[in-house]
């Protein structure tokens, strides 16, 4: 499969490559959803290749079938190598930089030699970059907290990228045999949102050959170390991973000591001393005697501490001992739960499909229903709808809902303008099944701003959910100066829901946020904000975090089925 995360990087480099030379916009989508389509193709392009069938994959045409095509032939893209003659080496590394587009970019290498993020945040502080391509005094300010942000981001990886790596990886050590179990432990099991380094636990057989077999995959770049039973290396991306080829009498110890937390563990190593007991990864033993009496399962492992097992997001030593000990965990959401999804959008705004393509897509999940929220007319770089466009998306909905068992919600993402009004009047908004809000604009407001215009929005009485709530870009943009607190309270007092915006580079609320709405008794969104149909697969992002956040079934919004929802969005229909 490293085919297919290559060919997507390689398309990805040519869409910023592209778009730098101010090429057709077209031309530069489609090497974008090109290279999602091979990110999230389950099967190895090299085999889809060689029966013929590039072509019907999605957003894949002749002439990316033909840079495929070429790349599995040469193991090279000519197109690309020409493009990237043009400009520094460095060039892409300043892409990272939040709010420095390819073309401005561009204009900075031209005309200041900018051809580092050393050489920009110089430039930034001395001010020599001021109108350059439309900069001023301010974009310098915003330049240098972004790179700031970016050597942040860069000491841990999001986990949507950790999770693609260590699934690829895993599969990649499956293909090559000598693998038996396979399990992510870490950060990454815990659903953290961001880690520093990927945790693999394997029992074989063949140890040797499972190291092997890692330490010379084409993406691995630097071996850091190695023995007969375990490696650490450094993957392509930067993200280092540790491998380890564990026996199955000690399998469960050692998967519940490399998921940790560090905290947890210690907790949990405390009530085993008490009892007579060591727990380390080779299991769990008996001190006076020696003797390992646990450790192939994890459910062993806590049996012995008298506790049941603890799921993974929970092992955080926040309480969660405690409450196994009491029998008071929660029994946490599931994707499985979910009935539908309240946060996508379409062609209608700033989403990448129809209508229908989105309606058919979220009724192959087997869901109940699905929301269309596209964006309110003030956000006119999103293609935000003016009252008679949402109107006429409405009618299409009504039009087209005959077609599909799954119920079409008609919703609008309206935005929140500066005062807490909302974008669309009243009459407008009670024509709608449940209507989201955002702040989308003035980030830059005083906490008393924000949050007083957020519970004005809260009060409005055809507004539902709350989504993304604080505004955050992880690793790029912090969340706006706003307190939650009083914003639950609100949502609390007004009977609306808060959301946990499933995007990857969102996650937001974040998992404490949200166990503090929750145990308010706000309800609790988990939503996709889907703009391209693979994205619908966030949920389980979203989910993870509500699973941090101790969050269950019935504090779920999208948990209702059908009915029950429509009664909550709309009391006065019911």
């Amino acid at each position: 499969m490293s085919s297919n995360f290559e060919l997507a990087r390689l398309f990805y480099e040519m869409a910023s490559l592209l778009e730098a030379r101010d090429e057709s916009v077209f031309r530069i989508r489609a090497y974008q959803r090109g290279a999602q389509t091979l990110e999230t193709l389950g099967e190895d392009v090299r085999a889809v290749a060689a029966r013929g069938g590039l072509t019907a994959l999605p957003a894949i045409g002749k002439d990316l079938a033909a840079k495929i095509q070429e790349y599995l032939d040469t193991g090279r893209l000519e197109q690309l190598e020409r493009l990237r003659a043009e400009l520094p080496p460095a060039f892409l590394t300043l892409l990272e930089i939040r709010g420095l587009g390819p073309r401005t970019a561009k204009a900075l290498y031209e005309q200041r030699g900018v051809d580092s993020v050393e050489r920009l945040e110089a430039l930034c502080r001395s001010k020599e970059i001021i109108g350059v391509a439309g900069i001023r005094e301010k974009t310098c300010e915003n330049i240098l907290k972004a790179i700031a942000q970016w050597r942040a981001g860069r000491k841990r990886t999001l986990l949507p990228t950790a999770r693609a790596i260590a699934r690829q990886v895993g599969e990649a050590l499956r293909a090559h045999g000598g693998v038996e179990r396979l399990e992510i432990a870490g950060s990454l099991r815990r659903m953290k949102e961001s880690v520093k380094d990927i945790d693999l636990l394997v029992t074989s057989t063949e140890p040797a050959r499972v190291i092997r077999t890692l330490t010379t995959l084409p993406s691995i770049v630097e071996v850091l170390a190695q023995g007969p039973t375990k490696a650490s290396v450094r993957h392509q991306d930067g993200l280092a991973i540790d491998l380890r080829v564990v026996e199955p009498e000690a399998f469960g110890a050692a998967l519940q000591y490399f998921t940790g937390s560090k905290e947890h563990n210690v907790k949990v190593r405390e009530l085993a001393s008490r009892r007579g007991f060591r727990i380390s990864e080779y299991g769990v033993f008996d001190e006076a005697t020696g003797a390992r009496v646990a450790g192939a399962t994890e459910e062993e492992v806590y049996a012995t501490v008298e506790l049941p097992w603890i799921p993974p997001e929970l092992r955080e030593n926040q309480g969660e001992v405690e409450a196994a000990r009491e029998g008071r965990l929660p029994a946490l959401v599931t994707a499985a739960d979910l009935r539908g999804d309240l946060h996508a959008h379409t062609d209608w705004s700033d989403g990448h499909h129809p209508l229908e393509r989105l309606v058919e897509a979220a009724q192959a999940r087997g869901y109940e229903y699905v929301i269309v929220s596209d964006h309110s007319r003030s956000l006119t770089i999103a293609g935000g709808l003016s009252i008679d466009e949402l109107r006429a998306q409405v009618a299409a909905i009504r039009a087209l809902q005959p077609r599909f068992r799954i119920r079409i919600l008609a919703g609008t993402e309206c935005d929140i303008l500066a005062d807490g009004t909302l974008d669309f009047p009243d009459e407008v908004l009670q024509e709608l099944d449940v209507v989201l809000a955002a702040v989308h604009s003035r980030f830059k407001q005083s906490r008393e701003e924000m949050t007083g215009r957020i519970v004005r929005a809260l009060g409005n009485p055809w507004m539902n959910v709350l989504v993304h709530p604080t505004g955050r870009l992880i690793g790029s943009r912090e969340p706006y100066d706003v307190d939650l607190d009083a914003v639950f309270e609100a949502a609390r007092r007004h009977g609306k829901a808060v959301e946990i915006n499933a995007s990857p580079d969102r996650l937001d609320l974040a998992d404490t946020h949200a166990r503090r709405a929750a145990a308010l008794g706000v309800p609790i969104a988990i939503s996709t904000d889907t703009h391209y149909l693979r994205e619908l697969d966030h949920v389980e992002l979203g989910v993870g975090v509500a699973r941090r956040a101790w969050i269950e079934p019935a504090q779920v919004l999208n948990a209702r089925p059908l009915a029950d929802l429509l009664a909550w969005a709309r009391p006065d229909r019911a």
